[in-house]
C-alpha cells in the first residue's frame, strides 16, 4: 500500500483528498504547514507528496526545494487556487512531478497519482539495478587503516603513478584497485584485469601481449593482448607474485618504452597504460628466492597500498555487515532482516581468515538459515570460523557421518577447497603441491561442486 502526505492550509481541501485517496486505499498523512511536512518526510518513508503552493510561513515551493536536497527520487504534485503558466514551470524546474490547479478534477487526479507512484517506484528500481550492476562497490569502514587508504587512493588516482596493491586474500585488493581507476582522469576508459595466478605460464605472454596468427599451434588468427586492450585506460595485474620471469622480463620492457610486441611479431606497438599490480606475496622475499624480479618490483611499486586482514580491522565489521544484509536482501528480494547488537559483537570475534569475502559469505548465510532478527547464537552456530568448528579442540563429530565414503569425501572436498583458496585457485600450483595430476584435481572440484568466489572491501 503507498503511503501519501497532504500538505494545504486549507483544511476542507486536506479533507476532501484525504477521503478520495482513501477510498482508492491509499495510506495518507496530512499537515497544514511547510515546517511540519519537513519533518514528516525525514521521519517516515513517503512515495508522493502532495502539496500546497501558498501557504503561510513556507511555500510550497521552498518545501519541495528542501525535500529534493534529502530525498530526490520523492516525486511531488504540486496544487494551487492561484495556477498559472509560470507557475507551473517554475515547479517543474524545481523538481515536481506535475502541477494540479483546485479544485482537483477527480479523474485527473487519480491518473497523476498513479503515474507519479509509477515514476517514483521506476527510480528505486533503477536505484537498486545500478546498485547490482555497478562493478565499483564502495570501501566502507571508519578504521585508521581504511581511512588512509582511501586519502592515499584521492592523492595517487589523479596521477599516473603506478600503485602496487597488497594484503591476503578475499580483503579488497581489487576493489582499491578499481578506485584508483573510477577517480583517476582514465576513469572514461576500461580497466582491464589480468589474473596472473588463473593463467598458466605458457599462456600469459599471449593473454598480455596477443599473438600473431601461426605464431603456435594453436594460434588460428591474431588475437589483441591486455595491454593493447587497457590502451588509454588501466592495466590490473592480479597476483603479479604468480608471474612467470620470462613475462615479468616481457613486463618490466612494456613499462620503460611503452611499446609491447606480440607473440610471434615483429612489430612493435606504442601503448598508453597506467598499470596497478596485486599481491598476496612478499614480493621483497620471493626477490630474495630468485622468483621475482627487483627492477620490476622497483617499476611497479611507486606508491604501495596495503590492505590489512579484517582481523586488524574488527572496528568496521558492524558497518560492513550491515551493509551486507541490506544489500543482499535486496538481491534476493527478501523482507529487511536485522543484527543484533549481540550478533555483531559475535561476528567482530571471529577470525575472518578469508577476510571479506568470508564475511560476505557468512552474511549470505545468516540470512538465507534466520529469521527476521538474527541473534549471536546463529552466529555462533552458522559459523565456520576455526574457533566455532567442531574439530579444534573439541574433537570430530563423528555423528554427522553414517558411511565411511561419506565421511572421506567431506574431508577430501574440505582439503582441496582449503589448498585452492590458498593458492588463489592456481589449478596448476594446487595440484603440484598436493601431488596429483591437474586433470584430476579439475575432476574433484567438478565432483565436490567447488566454486571461486569474488568479493571486493563492502
Amino acid at each position: 500500500m503507498a503511503k501519501l502526505l497532504i500538505v494545504d492550509d486549507e483544511r476542507s481541501i486536506r479533507n476532501t483528498l484525504r477521503e478520495i485517496l482513501e477510498y482508492e486505499n491509499y495510506e495518507v498523512d496530512d499537515t497544514d504547514n511547510g515546517a511540519s511536512a519537513l519533518e514528516l518526510i525525514a521521519k517516515n518513508s513517503y512515495d508522493l507528496v502532495l502539496c500546497d503552493i501558498k501557504m503561510n510561513k513556507m511555500d510550497g515551493l521552498e518545501v519541495l526545494t528542501r525535500s529534493q536536497q534529502t530525498n530526490p527520487d520523492l516525486p511531488f504534485i504540486m496544487i494551487s487556487g492561484h495556477g498559472t503558466v509560470e507557475t507551473a514551470v517554475e515547479a517543474s524546474r524545481k523538481g515536481a512531478f506535475d502541477f494540479i490547479s483546485k479544485p482537483p478534477d477527480l479523474n485527473r487526479l487519480l491518473i497523476t497519482v498513479r503515474n507519479a507512484l509509477d515514476r517514483g517506484a521506476l527510480a528505486t528500481e533503477t536505484r537498486v539495478l545500478k546498485k547490482k550492476v555497478s562493478k565499483t562497490r564502495e570501501i566502507l569502514g571508519h578504521s585508521p587503516a581504511i581511512q588512509k587508504i582511501k586519502e592515499t587512493i584521492d592523492r595517487v588516482a589523479p596521477t599516473d603513478a603506478r600503485v602496487l596493491v597488497t594484503g591476503p586474500n578475499g580483503s579488497g585488493k581489487e576493489l582499491v584497485a578499481r578506485w584508483i581507476h573510477e577517480k583517476s582522469n582514465r576513469s572514461s576508459s576500461s580497466i582491464i584485469e589480468v589474473n596472473c595466478a588463473a593463467i598458466p605460464s605458457e599462456l600469459i605472454e599471449s593473454e598480455l601481449f596477443g599473438h600473431e596468427k601461426g605464431s603456435f599451434t594453436s594460434a588460428i588468427k591474431q588475437r589483441i593482448g591486455k595491454f593493447e586492450s587497457a590502451h588509454g585506460g588501466t592495466l590490473f595485474l592480479d597476483e603479479i607474485g604468480d608471474m612467470s620471469l620470462s613475462a615479468q622480463a616481457k613486463v618490466l620492457r612494456a613499462l620503460q618504452e611503452n611499446k609491447i610486441t606480440r607473440v610471434g611479431g615483429e612489430r612493435e606497438i606504442e601503448v598508453d597504460v597506467r598499470v596497478i599490480a596485486a599481491t598476496n606475496k612478499d614480493l621483497l622475499k620471493e626477490i630474495d628466492k630468485g622468483n621475482f624480479r627487483l627492477d620490476l618490483y622497483h617499476r611497479l611499486s611507486v606508491i604501495i597500498v596495503n590492505v590489512p586482514p579484517l582481523k586488524e580491522r574488527k572496528s568496521d565489521i558492524a558497518l560492513i555487515a550491515e551493509n551486507f544484509l541490506e544489500e543482499i536482501c535486496i538481491d534476493y528480494g527478501m523482507p529487511g532482516k536485522q543484527l543484533t547488537k549481540e550478533a555483531l559483537k559475535a561476528l567482530e570475534n571471529l577470525e575472518w581468515s578469508g577476510n571479506i569475502r568470508e564475511l560476505h559469505n557468512m552474511i549470505e548465510r545468516l540470512i538465507i538459515m534466520s529469521d527476521k532478527v538474527i541473534t549471536d547464537k546463529e552466529v555462533q552456530l552458522f559459523s565456520h570460523s576455526p574457533q566455532s568448528s567442531t574439530t579444534k579442540e573439541k574433537g570430530f563429530d563423528f555423528e554427522n557421518f553414517t558411511k565411511f565414503q561419506e565421511f572421506k569425501d567431506h574431508i577430501e572436498k574440505q582439503f582441496i577447497k582449503h589448498k585452492l583458496e590458498k593458492n588463489n585457485w592456481n589449478v596448476s600450483k594446487t595440484a603440484d603441491e598436493i601431488d596429483i595430476q591437474r586433470s584430476h584435481l579439475y575432476s574433484k572440484i567438478e565432483k565436490f561442486g567447488l566454486k571461486r568466489e569474488e568479493i571486493g572491501i563492502n
